[in-house]
């Protein structure tokens, strides 16, 4: 007994310093992680795109535990910042094998065009494209370097898109699960798998809609880059798959090799004594701007309201706080040196309440006559648009998911479900008809039902105002193009819903013109992350919304219906602006 009680004291005594020094120990990595090293006289930068990409450098300083450090916009300032380094000759690029977020590479591309236009070199090395995920945008990108290695017997899977969603109505009749869900309207798709067991006529019409402009986008910039013309393009690699020999002999790529003779080219090519710098590394030199302030404000993930950035910072999405992002638009609003704010934005919606919150920050901004340009990355969809729909203007990439001017709201009953498991679930209520009418455990009454079907409907009128107010078109004209369909940017362009396709300096060139700024401005971030103490606190301390404390091992079909119960709990947040997402 006494080594026992020794043991448990060593274990907590463990426990206690692991909790009180692991935060040091993290800022003394973080610390060693930010000292820059030299810049060698001629150096090429590398970039390994294989561990994933979100848009914005994510405000968690503990990111780089799950391998998310990297970021579309990090990458894209850094290579402005290096275009005009006389030390830097060029960039070395390693390609993932699978696909990635169209608008990612459309704004990517438009670096890698500006980079080569000063006068550097790009190389990418790629050990297969396959048949995965949007892999037409990886060779989109792969396009715009100019020379593109692939290791030998690889294949060139660059064939078309293709897309699946999985449709539960069939289990969920099994189970007696009952989704009971509104949309307004036939193409607000997002809960479309919990209602039918296919594609309905206007699902499938969306989905072909936005999948056939993605793939025309990146066969045309391809196309455009390997300098053949598009139709025949488009024929070549539809004929496809191919292995790597057979994609250079038909001018798709440009080399065959191993990554260590591309290596050797790039670094030949770059010069006697050119080294390799890690993007990331270069990154850390961070030089000063000049000229008036633009204030940039940064929001990446699904909107919701409260403060806080990441639920997980070991490995959680990221998500949009509108507390946060409103206190940032105050802030520009409050700094008498800013002249414009540039809002860069992914997200494919969310809460109704937190968008409206963000939208009257933008709205603030301009009337306190600082333009506001909105600048989308993969999503300014559904609460994403909400909170664009006011802005003075809105530059979107060309495949950009946008609109899905709609809403949905709704439930989970799974009462009779979890009944036929021995699991009843019970409810009590005060107060009036619409009280319980969230009840995992029954459906709606007619009387919940009509009046939740008004709520949807307000939610969605307003929504429509919104747009036709601040996008200056009249209310019937975005009744017609809303009723929840995602457009790509290119679309979106043709309806009136964005003003220009181009990239975040796109944006930031608008926001200058509008503010009647010429020459050089400064750009000032807005908006303050986790510190790694806050990061720790909810990483160790953080509330479990799961059901536990059941061994359910032996019953995964009760498992999941209990998961089941336990997403329409969280689903009470209020997502009820949220567009499908492909790409995830």
């Amino acid at each position: 007994m006494k080594h026992f009680l020794i043991t448990v004291a060593g274990v907590l005594v463990g426990l206690c310093l692991f909790a009180v020094l692991t935060p040091f120990v993290l800022l003394g990595v973080l610390a060693g992680a930010s000292r820059p090293t030299p810049t060698p006289g001629r150096t090429v930068l590398t970039l390994d795109l294989r561990g994933g990409l979100t848009d914005q450098p994510t405000p968690n300083p503990l990111a780089f535990l799950s391998g998310r450090g990297q970021s579309v916009l990090s990458i894209e300032q850094t290579l402005r910042r290096a275009e005009t380094d006389e030390r830097v000759k060029g960039l070395f690029v390693r390609l993932p094998e699978s696909g990635m977020a169209p608008a990612a590479a459309d704004e990517l591309r438009l670096a890698f065009k500006d980079f080569r236009a000063h006068g550097k070199f790009i190389t990418v090395h790629s050990q297969g494209l396959y048949a995965e995920g949007v892999v037409t945008s990886t060779y989109e990108l792969a396009a715009a370097s100019g020379d593109v290695w692939m290791q030998p017997g690889a294949p060139f899977q660059v064939t078309g898109l293709a897309n699946e969603d999985l449709f539960f109505k069939r289990a969920f009749d099994r189970f007696g699960v009952v989704a009971d869900y509104q949309q307004r309207y036939e193409f607000k798709n997002a809960v479309n798998p919990y209602l039918y067991d296919d594609y309905t006529p206007a699902h499938r019409t969306a989905e072909l809609s936005w999948m056939g402009s993605v793939y025309d986008t990146a066969v045309a910039a391809a196309a455009a880059d390997r300098g053949k013309p598009a139709p025949a393009f488009k024929a070549l690699i539809e004929a496809g798959p191919y292995g790597a020999e057979e994609a250079m002999a038909k001018g798709l790529i440009d080399h065959v090799g191993q990554t260590k003779e591309a290596e050797a080219a790039v670094l030949a090519q770059a010069g006697d004594g050119a080294k390799f710098t890690d993007i990331s590394d270069y990154a850390a030199r961070r030089g000063g701007g000049l000229g008036p302030k633009i204030a940039v404000i940064s929001a990446e993930g699904a909107i919701m309201t409260g403060r806080g950035g990441e639920s997980n910072p070991l490995g959680g999405e990221q998500v949009i706080r509108s507390d946060d992002v409103a206190k940032a638009f105050y802030d520009a609003i409050d700094d008498h040196d800013v002249k414009a704010i540039v809002f860069r934005l992914s997200s494919p919606g969310g809460s109704d309440t937190a968008s409206e919150q963000i939208l009257a920050a933008v709205r603030a901004a301009r009337a306190k006559g600082k333009p506001v340009v909105v600048s989308m990355g993969t999503y300014g969809a559904s609460g994403g648009y909400w909170v664009s729909s006011d802005a003075t203007e809105i530059v979107a990439e060309p495949s950009t998911l946008t609109g899905s001017i709609g809403v949905f709201g709704g439930k989970f009953v799974v009462g009779p479900a979890l009944a036929k498991w021995g699991v009843d679930m019970r409810g009590l209520s005060v107060g009036g008809a619409f009280a319980d009418m969230g009840a995992a455990g029954q459906p709606m009454t007619p009387g919940q039902r009509a009046a939740f079907s008004a709520w949807m409907d307000r939610i969605y009128n307003g929504f429509v105002a919104r747009v036709a107010q601040g996008r200056r078109l009249p209310p019937a004209r975005v009744a017609e193009i809303a009723r929840g369909r995602v457009w790509t940017g290119v679309q979106a362009k043709s309806l009136g819903l964005v003003d220009e396709l181009g990239g975040f300096y796109d944006a930031v060139a608008r926001a200058k013109a509008l503010a009647g700024i010429s020459g050089d401005a400064q750009l000032q971030a807005f908006g303050a992350g986790s510190s790694p103490f806050e990061a720790l606190q909810r990483a160790l301390g953080g509330q479990s919304h799961s059901l536990a404390g059941l061994d359910l091992t032996a019953e995964p079909e009760l498992r999941a219906l209990l998961e089941t119960a336990r997403d329409a709990r969280l689903r009470a947040q209020g997502a009820t602006v949220l567009a499908p997402s492909p790409f995830r």
